[in-house]
């Protein structure tokens, strides 16, 4: 089973209200600031996308490498996240 870092633990741990998008497990400064540029700006707008995109990690990992040029690790680690956040507040 793969570890989380503390930033993912962190994250699911509480609602997301209007944490940033570098709040995300995977995405830091540049990917953040690729990510705001696009209008990606809050972690529930891509918290929105995830949704859309059905939960469905190839999917999302691959809109992110289009949106922000996330490589794989990156995406997965947002995924991830996301997917958890979501088992943990929305089930």
């Amino acid at each position: 089973m793969s570890t989380t870092s503390q930033k993912h633990k962190n994250f699911v741990a509480e609602p997301m209200g209007e944490k940033p998008v570098t709040e995300l497990a995977g995405i830091g400064e540049v990917l953040g600031k690729r990510m705001c540029d696009q209008g990606f700006d809050k972690a529930y707008v891509v918290l929105g996308q995830f949704l859309v995109l059905k939960k469905t990690p190839d999917l999302f990992v691959d809109w992110m490498k289009d949106i922000c040029g996330a490589n794989t690790k990156q995406a997965n680690d947002c995924c991830q996240c996301l997917q958890e956040w979501c088992n943990e507040f929305l089930n």
